[in-house]
């Protein structure tokens, strides 16, 4: 049997605690996911990030960003493994994770104070839906517990942005930021600038393209891709803006290749569209096409971290 709390009750029970975000995105035909939670403190955040590796269950990865812990997973359920930490510093992990409609339910379970962790702090998240307890539950001490935490789902969508500016003022990465920061669709996750092959000689001066990601329900793209071009539309300063739209987790190797060999390449809009058409990206052409090398070249580097922002030479 089980009970089913609210974030709200979950606060009342056990009082205010320190998780600021926590919501998960998913991407199901490539069978992955991802769960990312910020943190109010770094410290609680590295020891969960290095039990959550340790334990493994269905993590592929586990990362600290900015106060922000990063899991990529698998869609699924895995075993879970504390290894020394079953009977000596405690533990924490991610069993499984599954799509119920438009809904995400992810099973954690954690030992001793690991448990205030899984069972307190992340149900109480606004992001939360609900979080569903087995009847015996118990938190801290030396107890081992488990909860099942349901989300609403999200996916990813990365949307490029290149030439909105002059050689006389603008700067296309203030614009995505702005972008991205005033959304009100959605929750905004990264912001990237993209170095891209400083010799172009058509490069308005530093030759750079910027990029933003956000987790969405499926439902409300089109709402967010309308908030963007209409965004950028009023913000440019230039004829040749292009938004780029891209919807997943997983950036298609030749896209990854491509953006990559921007730094060094010098390429045309074909090349540019001919790539956009054969991985899935969306082109937008808002004030006109002179943007659209940059504009698919940010999906494509989006993911590299970075080196999205450097050329091949910083990397040597």
């Amino acid at each position: 049997m089980t009970y089913v709390l609210r974030p709200d009750e979950v606060r009342e029970r056990y009082g205010p605690l320190f998780c600021k975000g926590f919501f998960t995105l998913v991407d199901e035909e490539n069978g992955v996911a991802q769960v990312i939670e910020k943190c109010s403190a770094e410290g609680p955040a590295q020891w969960d990030v290095v039990n959550r590796r340790r334990t493994k269950g269905i993590a592929t990865d586990v990362r600290l960003r900015s106060g922000t812990i990063v899991m990529d997973v698998v869609i699924g359920e895995g075993e879970i493994s504390f290894g020394p930490a079953q009977q000596d510093i405690g533990g924490q992990g991610l069993k499984a994770l599954k799509v119920e409609g438009d809904e995400v339910r992810t099973t954690w379970y954690g030992i001793a104070g690991a448990s205030v962790g899984i069972g307190a702090c992340l149900p109480q998240c606004e992001d939360v839906i609900r979080t569903e307890y087995p009847d015996d539950f118990k938190i801290g001490g030396a107890n081992r517990a488990h909860v099942d935490i349901i989300t609403p789902k999200y996916v990813r969508v990365v949307i490029g942005i290149d030439d909105t500016d002059t050689k006389e003022k603008g700067a296309s990465w203030v614009t995505s930021l702005k972008m991205a920061t005033q959304c009100p669709i959605g929750k905004f996750l990264e912001h990237k600038i993209i170095q891209l092959n400083p010799k172009v000689p058509t490069k308005t001066t530093n030759c750079c393209s910027t990029a933003a990601s956000f987790a969405v329900r499926e439902e409300d793209i089109p709402a967010l891709v309308e908030y963007a071009v209409d965004f950028v539309k009023k913000e440019s300063l230039s004829d040749g803006s292009v938004v780029t739209v891209f919807k997943g987790l997983k950036i298609p190797e030749p896209l990854k290749e491509f953006g990559w060999s921007c730094k060094s390449v010098l390429y045309t809009q074909e090349d540019a569209v001919r790539a956009a058409e054969e991985n899935g990206v969306q082109i937008i052409a808002v004030t006109g096409m002179k943007g659209v090398i940059g504009a698919v070249a940010a999906i494509g580097c989006f993911d590299l971290g970075e080196a999205a922002a450097g050329i091949p030479e910083d990397f040597q």
